[in-house]
């Protein structure tokens, strides 16, 4: 077979540091814009992105020459300080060192566009930690909850 084929689905998730609830209505909609086009420049596809004030969940496909670590340390990064840049009052704006990054089927894509889609509902009833724990347990993800918020 001379070529390679990918198909390379994450389901990336990482809040505010402290989990503190920065990411407001007025900041959201040109964050998640600003974030998509990190991700078409890094020769990514954002296929759905959405949160709550104090995280973001991102449903992407990446290259095979593209590492996830590398991925996230330049998303991060770049939006931080383009949040500093574009909202000067955001000074105490950062990203909470690590993330979580699962791998996605292809059959599961419909339901992760639902479940991102829905954040703020979703959130009405269960807190970001929570989730993230929750989310750990479901694929597979061996973590010591006392290390996890440190």
């Amino acid at each position: 077979m001379p070529r390679s084929y990918t198909n390379l689905i994450y389901h990336i998730v990482f809040s505010t540091k402290d989990r503190r609830p920065l990411i407001t209505v007025e900041r959201k909609v040109r964050l998640y814009e600003y974030i998509g086009g990190i991700i078409r420049g890094l020769g990514g596809i954002c296929l759905a992105i959405n949160g709550i004030e104090d995280h973001v969940h991102i449903l992407v496909k990446l290259r095979p020459d593209k590492a996830i670590s590398d991925v996230l340390r330049d998303l991060k990064a770049n939006s931080s300080g383009w949040m500093h840049d574009v909202f000067p009052d955001a000074v105490d704006f950062s990203w909470q060192n690590g993330y979580g990054a699962f791998t996605v089927s292809e059959s599961q894509i419909s339901g992760l566009l639902k479940y991102i889609a829905e954040q703020e509902i979703h959130h009405k009833g269960r807190s970001f930690e929570d989730e993230f724990v929750l989310l750990l347990e479901k694929n597979g993800v061996e973590f010591d909850r006392k290390y996890l918020w440190t």
